[in-house]
């Protein structure tokens, strides 16, 4: 009898914690594989490769969890990005008609700052549009920002005519390129973000109202939480992320690309999901999404080295996707159990 209490007791425990550990330890032991198979992976400088690799995706994955642990999706994430990217390389250069120049005269343009406010604004604007198409008009947000993919595609190719835009000014690509000390600029500002972003969803009202929606969004009503704004919110917040990082990839690149982010999509879902946060709402943190961003930067670039193609690339992250999903609805059913 005792034994069959004890049992039931750690049986929950168990598998709570590898729900709650099993991202960082799968990792861990991905990265002592590849450390195994050739010994390079670990040195510093591939390892702030991956580092700064993962931080723009990283950064919009954060913006992703917002909207997953309300249980919607945003599929239209690259386009956004890549449309971001096009207006603050056009406000940098202070025109599109030098597509394929590389000059950075220090006079042309309006600056980095202006850039980086209309690639955040333009994104947030286009979030909190799709945001109020899902909940004022009802629309499933796999639907909504299917159309957002193509939409946001459509026009920054309209406005670089297909066409790169390249050369910005050395203050713009130190946002990419520089370091401060041994640590690239894009690893701090991905590192600030989620910290931030942790602050919010842990300890204040308006993370807790996240969770509540994503939990059930019918009982938060009822409970006085204004839901549609809610959700409006955290299509701005990933739309504010897709602009940050959308800046970041320009200033590392020193261009802004109509083909920019094609693909992120399963990228940045696939970081969120294998950190633990349910698609189904109301469960997931910050400090998981980071670790799943981390795992898949770890998993690119270790296949990488191992001479693996692209290709063969694409298909292990949708097979770890799906399988990662099946093993939270596994360990949620066993919990129940």
């Amino acid at each position: 009898m005792s034994t069959t209490e004890t049992t039931q007791k750690r049986g929950p425990n168990i598998f709570r914690i590898l729900k709650q550990f099993g991202p960082l330890l799968f990792l861990i032991v991905l990265m002592a594989v590849f450390t195994a198979l050739k010994p390079s992976f670990i040195d510093p400088i591939n390892v702030f490769n991956i580092m700064r690799q993962i931080s723009i995706t990283g950064l919009i994955a954060l913006g992703m969890t917002f909207v997953i642990l309300t249980a919607g999706i945003d599929l239209s994430v690259g386009s956004l990005l890549a449309l971001c990217g096009m207006v603050a390389a056009i406000v940098a250069k202070g025109g599109a008609a030098n597509t394929l120049s590389l000059s950075a005269t220090a006079g042309a343009g309006f600056g980095w700052f202006a850039a980086l406010l209309a690639a955040v604004a333009v994104g947030s604007i286009a979030g909190g549009v799709q945001g109020v198409a899902i909940t004022r008009l009802k629309v499933p947000p796999f639907v909504v920002t299917l159309g957002g993919l193509t939409i946001f595609r459509g026009l920054t190719l309209t406005l670089s005519n297909g066409g790169p835009i390249s050369g910005f000014t050395p203050d713009m690509r130190w946002f990419g390129t520089g370091l401060v000390g041994p640590v690239p600029v894009p690893v701090i500002i991905f590192a600030v973000a989620a910290i931030l972003c942790h602050i919010v969803l842990r300890y204040t009202r308006y993370g807790r109202a996240v969770y509540a929606v994503g939990g059930n969004a019918e009982a938060a009503r009822l409970s006085g939480l204004r839901v549609d704004r809610i959700l409006i919110s955290v299509y701005v917040i990933v739309g504010f992320f897709a602009g940050l990082a959308a800046f970041v990839l320009a200033a590392r690149l020193n261009s802004a690309e109509a083909v920019a982010g094609v693909g992120y999509e399963l990228t940045v879902i696939s970081a969120v999901v294998i950190g633990g946060t349910s698609l189904f709402g109301g469960i997931g943190s910050v400090g998981g999404t980071v670790v799943g961003a981390a795992l898949i930067g770890v998993l690119q670039n270790g296949l990488q080295f191992n001479n693996v193609s692209s290709y063969t690339q694409s298909i292990v992250i949708g097979l770890i996707l799906i399988v990662a999903v099946a093993f939270d609805r596994w360990l949620k059913s066993r919990a129940r159990s």
